[in-house]
């Protein structure tokens, strides 16, 4: 069983050069603690924060940065752009309706890159 992502979750882009972490909003949820995080948890800046800078071409501030540049990459601030829900939530867990994050959903960045949970944020405690 994975563990159930929340509030403070470490996200990593692949084409990012810093982690970041997810933000999940407290808005229309039963909490006990942390909130647990939804596929829809994916708008850029309010629940997905920069990954430092993009190297990726496809990103266009990157792509002419590297153009003036005479073709040497040139990193740029990162600024996700994620239109769609993450993939593959828990098909059985669901907080407000919605599927939760798992440890293995991920996020498509407009920009090419692949937005993976490096850690799901959820704590245990075992009890003697």
């Amino acid at each position: 069983m994975s563990l159930q992502t929340c509030m403070g979750a470490t996200l990593s882009c692949s084409f990012g050069a810093a982690p970041s972490q997810l933000v999940v909003l407290p808005a229309n949820r039963v909490t006990t603690g942390t909130p647990a995080a939804t596929i829809m948890d994916h708008a850029p800046m309010v629940n997905v924060p920069p990954f430092g800078t993009c190297i990726s071409l496809a990103n266009p501030m990157v792509a002419a940065a590297t153009a003036a540049a005479f073709g040497v990459l040139t990193p740029q601030p990162c600024v996700p752009v994620t239109p769609a829900p993450w993939i593959t939530g828990s098909p059985t867990v669901l907080v407000g309706g919605l599927p939760t994050l798992n440890a293995s959903s991920t996020l498509m960045c407009a920009w090419a890159g692949v937005i993976t949970i490096a850690s799901p944020g959820q704590t245990t405690t075992m009890v003697p």
